[in-house]
């Protein structure tokens, strides 16, 4: 499973680089590379999608190719460590990583964005669990804590820069350079990570894979997501393709639980939720995750679509999210144990919630103050969700079981994030097209209105026809969007029951290190 901080080795432990200041800054960077690139393509979604002749549903495949790719291969970082070590491991995922992203900048089709895409996220998926380890590994006892705080820094500020960056750099430059830029940062890290660490003394064994759970991940995670994201253009299990996408899935993914439930060393230790608090833990992480996850996909594609935005001042009007979870980290490090974590986690649910409904009462007549304020509100719940919900999982785990229970819960948190995107995104085209049509029934010749206007026009029919339909496409999508968000704010208050079901103590147990965001 993922290697974690709690799988370093005593004589690891002992090696320092050179600079520590270096070797900091050349992780940090990888990481941030990769966070920085779940979000940074989301503003650039309407762009890409222009430039390479695709609709906006098949868009949305460079955030899932990714994404489900990243999923697939995180589980596989404790085999990768221990048969060629973290350090080498780390170096090869960031070169490879800028290679991709480089092919990504220079594709010429969606198909080729959303292959080299899936590579990207291939190679990403052991990044953040090495980094973190390496990051314990090379700091003295006393000052691991600051390791971790720095990494969960980078977790919350790449995410605030992604949509700014996207957007600026689309509207200035071209979408293509969200993607070349990684090139001379992954070099950069690399290069640092190799020189400070590559001296580090690593024990490698012959480590055994779980390929059976390898094989049927792929097979039933990967069929699922084509599934969702083909479903609405093939016309759901009216199509062939699908229907044998859905068999696949499902024989796949009962094979992957029962041989993962059974074997000796799983891929995916399911057999963690057992454990009170991280069933209750994971399954409120895994399901608000993907409720925001949809948030931080829906918004930049309403701001561009419907709005009319540019990329650039869509992502100016989502950036103040990050603005108090920054302010607030370090009080929520240092306070938080203090308080019964599930109040916390409520007023994290209760705050997001209360902000889908607010998206959810906005028309097209809302101006930027009142997009960016209801995002900075937004960012006092992301300040309270994560650190309370990954201590709730990993509260009643004790020893090995915290790294696996963390690894798995990062895991199953991105495969939701995933599948999120797709059926967000299918909800709100299929809403779109049934808006469009409940509202174009008004528009008929037997309209007094309509006879009043069209004889006004003095024969420009076409035109007036074409704006009349703009302006019932713009408001379908409105109300869609709305219906949505309204229904991210129910599942929001939902999770509240879930995080409930978990019983105090809330004390993190020895044996382990902090969990990825």
């Amino acid at each position: 499973m993922a290697s974690n901080a709690s799988t370093v080795l005593k004589s690891f432990g002992e090696f320092r680089p050179a600079s520590l200041a270096l070797a900091t800054i050349g992780l940090s960077l990888g990481t941030f590379m990769q966070v920085l690139d779940m979000t940074i393509a989301n503003v650039s979604l309407p762009t890409i999608a222009g430039n390479l002749g695709a609709s906006q549903d098949q868009s949305t495949w460079v955030i899932t190719s990714f994404t489900v790719c990243q999923a697939i291969t995180l589980p596989m970082t404790g085999f990768l460590s221990r048969s060629f070590g973290e350090v080498k491991v780390f170096v090869w995922a960031v070169l490879l990583f800028s290679l991709f992203s480089f092919l990504c900048g220079v594709a010429t089709s969606l198909s080729m964005l959303v292959l080299f895409r899936t590579l990207q996220g291939a190679v990403c998926g052991p990044m953040y669990p090495i980094t973190q380890s390496l990051m314990v590994s090379i700091y003295p006892r006393e000052k691991r804590g600051m390791a971790l705080a720095i990494i969960s820094m980078i977790t919350v500020v790449a995410p605030i820069v992604g949509p700014v960056a996207g957007g600026w750099i689309t509207d200035s430059y071209s979408w293509r350079w969200i993607f070349f830029i990684n090139v001379p940062i992954g070099l950069f890290a690399g290069s640092v990570v190799l020189a400070q660490m590559g001296k580090r003394v690593e024990q490698l064994r012959r480590a055994r894979i779980d390929w059976v759970g390898v094989v049927t991940l792929i097979l039933g995670v990967g069929s699922l997501q084509i599934l969702l994201d083909k479903g609405n253009e093939l016309d759901w299990f009216h199509s062939t393709f699908i229907v044998t996408l859905a068999i696949i899935a499902a024989i796949s993914l009962a094979v992957w639980v029962i041989w993962e439930l059974t074997d000796e060393e799983p891929l995916v230790d399911l057999r963690l939720f057992r454990h009170r608090n991280f069933a209750a833990g994971t399954i409120a992480l895994v399901l608000s995750f993907a409720l925001f996850f949809s948030i931080s996909l829906m918004l930049p594609l309403w701001l561009q679509n419907t709005l009319g935005y540019t990329a650039l001042w869509s992502g100016l009007a989502v950036a103040p999210i990050g603005v108090i979870p920054i302010i607030l980290t370090f009080w929520v490090g240092k306070y938080a144990h203090k308080f019964d974590l599930r109040w916390l986690a409520s007023g994290s649910f209760v705050v997001i919630g209360l902000v889908c409904f607010r998206f959810g009462s906005f028309n097209t007549e809302v101006n930027f103050a009142a997009v960016a304020l209801t995002e900075l509100l937004m960012g006092l719940g992301i300040a309270l969700f994560f650190l309370p919900v990954l201590t709730i999982l990993l509260s009643d785990l004790e020893g090995p079981e915290i790294a696996e229970g963390s690894g798995s819960a990062t895991f199953l948190r991105t495969v939701g994030a995933s599948f999120a995107v797709s059926i967000v995104t299918y909800l709100w085209a299929r809403g779109g097209v049934t808006n469009h049509a409940n509202l174009a029934e008004h528009i008929n010749p037997f309209s007094a209105e309509v006879r009043h206007s069209v004889a006004a026009m003095d024969g420009a029919l076409r035109p007036y026809l074409e704006g009349i339909n703009g302006v019932i496409t713009q408001q379908a999508t409105q109300i869609s969007f709305n219906h949505i968000m309204d229904g991210l704010g129910v599942g929001f208050l939902a999770m509240i029951a879930v995080v409930w079901l978990a019983k105090p103590p809330f004390i993190q147990r020895r044996g382990g290190g902090g969990a990825g965001h």
